[in-house]
């Protein structure tokens, strides 16, 4: 490759970044909105929340003016945008800190969870979905189909409570609710946080499942693979080299949609194994009315989906030669 076509490339990669952090800013955008309208409609006053129940009205009042909460809410608007835009988010109302000192702490016990549950939702998922569609008609491919579908119907708290009785009661294997930080030491932080993870991972596994076994058989009805067989091409390689290769892309398009759903759905499974991971912490924020945390919780989330994203449009071309900066070539 010559440095004259590197160029060229070079700024289609460019523009086709823009274009995509462009039509993913609403991604960011919208939730924010909602989640500002929302808070401030919702029943529920924060000053009152903080001071208790024994404060008397002229507390609250006086609480609620020092707070900046009988602002208009138009003007309650433009400080938040200014937040955004600065990245400052303000103060946690009951913790005391800055937004951006308060997060980053939770979200690195997310993000560890979430990582391990990615992980072992793709392999069961896609393993299963193989399986279902390379033995399609056969026992094999109808279990691995039956489990996708039963494994759909499972909510993620249901499996949970499946872990924690099987590993933790039974087999004593796990301990629940007994969080241990890294600075305790690796593989004591590691088996804290494994059955969260692990229930996470098997749930979102089935969807997995069902989209790899689609794709996979989209696939193998393709003519390029009539082609190969007709000419005498091993089932085994236009599995394992052609097939998989093509059906990689709707693979990955869903880890990409994965990532923002184990998020939202690490706060229910950090509730219930008492994980003090950026869910638990939304899921308290809201219930204390603590605007500036809740706004900072959903910003962090929507730029880390953005950036995954936008990361799994890049590796399309990766995996597919033919797929250049969103175009396919003729």
């Amino acid at each position: 490759m010559t440095s004259s076509t590197r160029v060229p490339e070079a700024a289609d990669m460019l523009r086709y970044l823009a274009q995509r952090l462009l039509a993913l800013l609403p991604t960011v955008a919208v939730p924010l909105v909602l989640v500002f309208l929302l808070l401030r409609l919702a029943p529920g006053d924060p000053a009152a929340i903080l001071l208790g129940d024994s404060a008397t009205p002229d507390q609250v009042a006086a609480l609620r003016e020092q707070l900046g909460l009988n602002a208009p809410l138009w003007e309650q608007f433009g400080r938040f945008l200014g937040d955004v835009v600065t990245l400052r988010l303000g103060d946690s109302l009951f913790l005391g800190k800055p937004v951006v000192d308060v997060i980053p702490d939770y979200a690195l016990v997310t993000l560890e969870i979430s990582v391990i549950a990615l992980i072992v939702a793709l392999a069961l998922g896609i393993g299963l979905g193989a399986l279902a569609a390379f033995r399609n008609g056969r026992p094999a491919g109808r279990i691995a189909t039956a489990l996708g579908i039963i494994g759909i119907s499972v909510p993620q708290f249901v499996v949970a409570l499946i872990l924690i009785v099987v590993f933790a009661a039974w087999l004593h294997w796990f301990n629940v609710g007994g969080f241990v930080p890294m600075s305790k030491g690796f593989w004591p932080h590691l088996r804290s946080i494994t059955l969260p993870a692990l229930s996470l991972g098997i749930a979102e596994s089935a969807f997995v499942a069902r989209i790899t076994r689609g794709a996979i058989l989209d696939v193998v009805r393709e003519p390029f693979v009539t082609t190969a067989r007709s000419l005498g091409v091993a089932p085994r390689r236009i599995g394992a080299v052609h097939v998989v290769r093509v059906a990689a892309l709707p693979i990955m398009t869903v880890a990409g949609l994965l990532v923002a759903s184990l998020l939202s759905g690490s706060a229910v499974v950090e509730t219930i194994f008492g994980v003090p991971g950026m869910g638990r912490l939304l899921l308290d924020a809201v219930g204390r009315r603590d605007y500036s945390l809740v706004q900072g919780i959903v910003l962090f989330t929507g730029l880390f989906v953005i950036i995954v994203n936008l990361l799994v449009d890049l590796s399309y071309s990766v995996v597919d030669p033919r797929v250049r900066l969103g175009r396919k070539s003729a």
